[in-house]
């Protein structure tokens, strides 16, 4: 059965009612899918015409290059969606694969119904068009600030101006981030091993403390 209360902190439902999204999704062509863990959610070189909303688990937006590299570009939660840029564009390869990386429910809506305003007109269907655009707009923002972490000229750039925004996202200089050692290494696309030892580096020069995903940022730092 769909969580509307999770629909409801969606950005893509932001001022609709729980009573108008039940009569919105029948519009929408609104699917529910389960996934295992570590399932091929969307695989890189589909087409789609649908985007996803997650939920409840989690999924990652991953790209694997010709030798099996992988590169994490995003992390998704539950009321966040993801595929709505390739589903927009009509007839484009996923140059992604999507990636449940725990026990996910997905709620699947066709993107032509959103877009097109549905033959019952309903009220609240050009909110949700514009609800979509703030998303998308939103999300380049967010791949804008990513561009600005990994072309940072070393691991350790990268590593501070990563933790740094995380920090700020936070509000506190103590926060949590949602990846383990490797999908760090894979989001910031830097080998773990050399940003283990920058970590570890980072630690002893008293930058920050950190304890599994769990860092604290010191603002009195010795160089």
């Amino acid at each position: 059965m769909i969580s509307f209360a999770i629909l409801k902190k969606s950005p893509l439902f932001s001022g609709i009612e729980i009573t108008e999204m039940q009569s919105m999704l029948g519009c929408l062509s609104a699917v529910e899918k389960k996934y295992d863990k570590n399932e091929l959610i969307l695989h890189q070189g589909e087409i789609v015409d649908y985007m996803g909303l997650v939920l409840s688990g989690r999924i990652h937006i991953v790209k694997d290059d010709f030798w099996g590299n992988r590169t994490i570009l995003s992390d998704v939660t539950p009321a966040q969606m993801f595929g709505e840029s390739f589903a927009c564009a009509q007839n484009q390869e996923l140059s992604v694969s999507v990636l449940a990386v725990e026990p996910t429910t997905v709620l699947f809506l066709d993107i032509k119904k959103i877009l097109n305003t549905c033959s019952s007109a309903c009220v609240f269907h050009t909110r949700l068009i514009r609800n979509l655009l703030s998303v998308l707009a939103e999300k380049n923002l967010i791949l804008t600030g990513k561009i600005d972490h990994i072309t940072k000229r070393t691991t350790r750039e990268k590593l501070l101006s990563y933790l740094s925004a995380e920090s700020l996202k936070a509000g506190s200089p103590i926060f949590q981030i949602p990846f383990n050692r490797q999908q760090l290494a894979e989001y910031l696309a830097v080998d773990r091993s050399a940003m283990s030892q920058e970590l570890s580096k980072l630690q002893k020069e008293d930058y920050l403390t950190y304890q599994k995903n769990v860092f604290h940022l010191k603002d009195d730092f010795t160089h």
